[in-house]
């Protein structure tokens, strides 16, 4: 990622999203999960809309169509596994199984599209999951919370993949806006059917329940989505979706900075493994291809 932008951008995501797992936990002491992400998407989506009137929308129906599958697996899938594992494992343990999302991507882009990657790429790749699992100290609960966190991964990564293939063809603002605002909406359709709906204004602590909320549509919705997706549309999504690893190691920090978790050592040795998995995936050669671009 040669671009500063990108990398600036690209930076901020990760940390804007790593702030949200501590966030997050704040979130569900007064409101259940579905309620929780579905007040954070669709106040974010409706917030957006006054300010896309003016840019391209979809003409087609296949392309809302799109829309639609984008917003159902990246608002609505990942973040509902996110926050439902955080009612039973800790936000840490969640964001490092929801962290495997790169993993994800380049099994699924091997799978369904033939993508090529070079060894050097899969071991970055498997470099920074071990990293990863590192600051967590090798400690999983296997409750049903990892379930939830490791579909949510699966999830994540292949949100990424129909983004990176069918993001060209939307406006940045137009796609962040639109799928939040349709993932908001199954959250909310869902909300009665899979959970018992829950959400309690404490007067005593309103202020800090405006702020969690604040966070998550102001910079955890619209800001870090809008972002994200920009960096998809000008970069090498392989490249650009290992950075992700990141967002467990800010998290952790964020917790600690937040919540004041304890952190321990062995972080600043995953953190060393999750500097050199980006490394070795960003390293200089031959972009990924597709096995229609190698044979053109």
């Amino acid at each position: 990622m040669k671009s500063p932008r990108l990398l600036i951008l690209t930076f901020f995501t990760m940390l804007a999203a790593g702030i949200n797992f501590p966030v997050g936990k704040m979130a569900l002491s007064f409101g259940s999960p579905f309620v929780v992400l579905a007040i954070r998407f669709v106040g974010a989506g409706l917030l957006m809309l006054p300010f896309l009137w003016r840019r391209p929308h979809p003409q087609s129906a296949a392309l809302w169509l799109k829309l639609a599958i984008i917003g159902l697996f990246q608002s609505a899938l990942v973040m509902a596994g996110i926050y439902c594992s955080m009612q039973t494992i800790p936000s840490g343990s969640a964001s490092l199984l929801s962290s495997t999302n790169p993993l994800w991507f380049i099994i699924f882009s091997f799978l369904l599209y033939g993508t090529r990657y070079r060894p050097i790429q899969w071991a970055g790749a498997f470099l920074g999951f071990v990293g990863v699992a590192i600051t967590q100290g090798f400690s999983i609960q296997l409750q049903p919370g990892f379930w939830y966190a490791l579909g949510a991964g699966m999830a994540w990564g292949f949100a990424t993949l129909l983004t990176s293939r069918w993001g060209q063809a939307f406006d940045s603002w137009v796609m962040a806006a639109y799928q939040m605002l349709i993932g908001g909406v199954l959250l909310l359709i869902a909300c009665p059917l899979l959970e018992e709906p829950r959400f309690v204004w404490d007067t005593g602590h309103l202020g800090k329940e405006l702020l969690v909320l604040g966070w998550m549509i102001g910079i955890s919705s619209i800001a870090q989505f809008v972002s994200w997706y920009y960096v998809l549309r000008n970069s090498d999504p392989g490249q650009a979706n290992v950075y992700l690893f990141l967002i467990p190691l800010f998290g952790m920090l964020a917790g600690w900075a937040l919540l004041g978790e304890t952190l321990h050592g062995y972080v600043w040795a995953g953190a060393l493994c999750i500097g050199l998995g980006i490394f070795l995936v960003n390293f200089p050669g031959k972009a990924a291809l597709s096995p229609a671009k190698a044979a053109g």
